[in-house]
């Protein structure tokens, strides 16, 4: 049954070749980097530009309808959703690495098309949901697969405060400080180094989640 319902959701919007996509966007970081207004910083350190990405088939109607909507508001859900739209939506991955998915406990159906799918296409796939992470470090061969290729949202960070420098960072993840408290914890008005914090939370994540080997930024 859960297999039927990645295979009917997928289905039901327009899907990209995977030739053409490199990256993969989970759907909490999207937000979270689109609100900050640093998706395009963020895929342009990647080495790619929106065009080449993709992204689950439910973020739409969830920024229009479902949770996400419920949890950034109103004026942020309409601020993201013509950028969700913009961008293209995975395509299915093959069955040989889905099936090995479907069934982990703590991978939800839209990460496990994710991670199959990059594991599939060796594309760099971005998440921040460190709870399918966990998980996924005990599926035999996705960690050779994907070494490398899992971007977390610290990395990303740690990479655009060394490019845009800490206080443009800074300014532009204020909105999200309620709702990720990475974020909070990091760019705290009292802490001196929001560097060093997710320098941290990074290289914890690093420890935790070996045999995965995380995009270093």
């Amino acid at each position: 049954m859960r297999r039927q319902r990645l295979t009917v959701a997928c289905c039901a919007a327009y899907t990209v070749t995977a030739r053409n996509v490199s990256l993969l966007i989970d759907t909490d970081v999207f937000c979270v980097l689109a609100a900050g207004q640093l998706l395009d910083d963020t895929v342009g350190l990647l080495g790619s530009d929106l065009s080449e990405c993709a992204r689950l088939p439910a973020l739409s109607h969830m920024l229009r309808k479902g949770k996400l909507r419920k949890k950034y508001g109103d004026r942020i859900s309409d601020q993201l959703i013509p950028i969700a739209d913009s961008i293209p939506v995975i395509d299915q991955p093959d069955a040989l690495w889905l099936d090995r998915l479907t069934l982990v406990q703590n991978i939800d159906p839209g990460e496990a098309q994710l991670f199959a799918l990059a594991a599939e296409k060796q594309l760099s796939v971005i998440t921040g949901d460190k709870r399918a992470l966990r998980a996924l470090k005990g599926v035999p061969s996705f960690a050779d697969a994907l070494a490398g290729r899992i971007v977390v949202l610290e990395a990303i960070l740690i990479a655009l405060c060394a490019r845009l420098g800490t206080t443009v960072v800074s300014a532009r993840v204020q909105p999200l400080v309620t709702h990720d408290s990475m974020i909070r914890v990091s760019f705290s008005p009292s802490n001196p180094d929001p560097e060093d914090a997710l320098l941290s939370y990074y290289q914890n994540l690093v420890t935790e989640l070996n045999p995965l080997v995380l995009w270093h930024p």
